[in-house]
């Protein structure tokens, strides 16, 4: 049962630790203390027992993992690993454990550097008898989040060091830069595919809510990199992502209707079954990060509308993460149930 859960791991796994990091960091800012860190535990456990369990993959079960990155709808999956890292860094931030937060921001951007060149490389050229094009789909903005995961961590760091403040704000900037342009190259690949080759019901899947849980993290990174201190660097970039950090909020708040909408076609009209897989947990990390977008926006424009969204969207993101949670371990207890029944 082990060997075989292992060896059929999802390379979106890590996406439960970034939904969990992110809906502690908004109880957090909403100033629900315990339930706050009763998340970051989980996941910190989570991560834990993630690391090893894909470690454990690579080694024993290359093929399987050789055969994800074949398959563009998996490959971009592993970018959740970075993410993930990068959020629960920020997490760790909070409760003022700077070092476990320099940690993880090595980490993320070590991993990110890496398969930031190579995941694309392998997903573009997986498949040569078929375009690129026609397998865009929404696992692919988890490139844009793992990227915007580290300009999150390195500005939210940057007011706490002494040291290398010039060095952190640089790779925020970067960073946030990057993750902006490619969210635009993203979102011109998915629409083209949704225009020209229209996707099967059961193929539009959770993930497509990262597309507005990637405009949501480039909002809180812009928030961030604007209260970095000792930043000459700000008097050039400083209005620009201002500004674009409220166009951002602004686009993932049109989506969000075309999200549920498209939520609507395919489990009401088409009927597709709602059960529990890990696209699940990307739904919702969008909702916990566009809650707190919302509220850090509102808190720094002093916009009372847009800080009210917040306090909602937060209600809900809690809500979904509990359903999403119980609706994994009620996943589990059955696959254990299954497999008791047919031991002899």
């Amino acid at each position: 049962m082990l060997e075989k859960t292992i060896r059929g791991l999802n390379p979106a796994g890590f996406a439960m630790v970034m939904a969990t990091g992110i809906v502690s960091i908004a109880m957090n800012v909403q100033g629900w203390d315990v339930g706050s860190s009763i998340l970051m535990w989980i996941g910190i456990v989570a991560y834990a027992v993630l690391v090893v369990a894909y470690l454990v993959r690579f080694v024993r079960y290359r093929h399987a993992v050789a055969t994800d990155l074949r398959i563009p709808s998996r490959t971009f999956g592993f970018f959740t690993v970075v993410a993930g890292t990068g959020v629960l860094g920020s997490r760790l931030l909070l409760d003022g454990a700077i070092r476990w937060a320099e940690i993880a921001l090595i980490v993320t951007t070590v991993l990110w550097a890496i398969l930031g060149y190579l995941l694309p490389a392998v997903a573009f050229g997986a498949r040569k008898d078929e375009a690129p094009l026609r397998t865009a789909d929404g696992s692919w903005f988890v490139w844009v989040v793992a990227t915007q995961a580290v300009a999150v961590l390195a500005s939210s760091l940057q007011p706490e060091l002494e040291t290398w403040r010039t060095e952190l704000a640089l790779l925020a900037v970067f960073c946030w830069a990057v993750g902006v342009f490619l969210y635009v190259a993203v979102a011109v690949f998915v629409a083209a595919r949704l225009l020209f080759s229209r996707p099967a019901p059961a193929d539009v899947s959770g993930a497509y809510w990262v597309a507005m849980g990637a405009t949501a993290i480039s909002v809180v990174a812009g928030a961030h990199i604007g209260d970095m201190t000792d930043v000459p660097l700000l008097d050039v970039v400083g209005s620009t992502v201002a500004a674009a950090t409220f166009l951002l909020w602004a686009f993932g708040t049109w989506l969000v209707p075309a999200l549920l909408v498209a939520g609507y076609w395919r489990h009401v009209i088409h009927r597709v079954p709602l059960r529990y897989d890990v696209s699940l947990w990307t739904i919702v990390f969008p909702l916990g990060m566009y809650g707190v977008a919302s509220r850090t926006l509102g808190d720094t424009h002093d916009l009372p509308i847009v800080d009210g969204i917040g306090h909602a969207e937060i209600w809900l993101a809690v809500i979904a993460w509990g359903v999403t949670f119980l609706a994994m371990v009620w996943s589990l207890g059955r696959r254990l149930s299954a497999r008791d029944a047919r031991t002899p």
